[in-house]
C-alpha cells in the first residue's frame, strides 16, 4: 500500500501541473481524486508501519517519481547536483528502512 501510495503522489504531483493551477477542471479532478487516494493508502499503511519511516518512504517515491518525470514529461533541467540530491534522498530512505 505504501509503495501504491507513493506512486499515487507522483501521479498527484504531475496532474498538479498539468492543471496550470487548478484551471482546467478534468486535471484538477484527476489531481484531487490521486490526492484522497494516496492518502487513504498511507493512511492504511501506517496501520502497520512506523510513521516515520513510513512517511519518509513514501515522501522519497513521491520525490525521486517526480523528479524523474519532471525531466521526462516537461524537460526539466537535470544536473549531477540534482540526481547527487535525489541519490542521497533515496539513500537516507533505505538506511531508514534497514534501522
Amino acid at each position: 500500500m505504501l509503495v501504491i501510495a507513493g506512486a499515487l503522489d507522483v501521479g498527484w504531483a504531475i496532474s498538479m501541473k498539468y492543471a496550470e493551477g487548478y484551471t482546467r477542471f478534468g486535471w484538477s479532478i484527476t489531481s484531487l481524486v490521486l490526492l484522497a487516494a494516496f492518502v487513504f493508502l498511507l493512511g492504511r499503511a501506517l496501520k502497520v508501519l512506523e510513521v516515520g519511516v513510513a512517511y519518509s518512504v513514501w515522501t522519497g517515491i513521491g520525490a525521486a517519481g517526480t523528479f524523474l518525470l519532471g525531466v521526462v514529461l516537461f524537460g526539466e533541467t537535470l544536473s549531477a547536483m540534482k540526481i547527487a540530491g535525489i541519490t542521497l534522498v533515496l539513500m537516507g530512505i533505505t538506511a531508514l528502512k534497514l534501522a
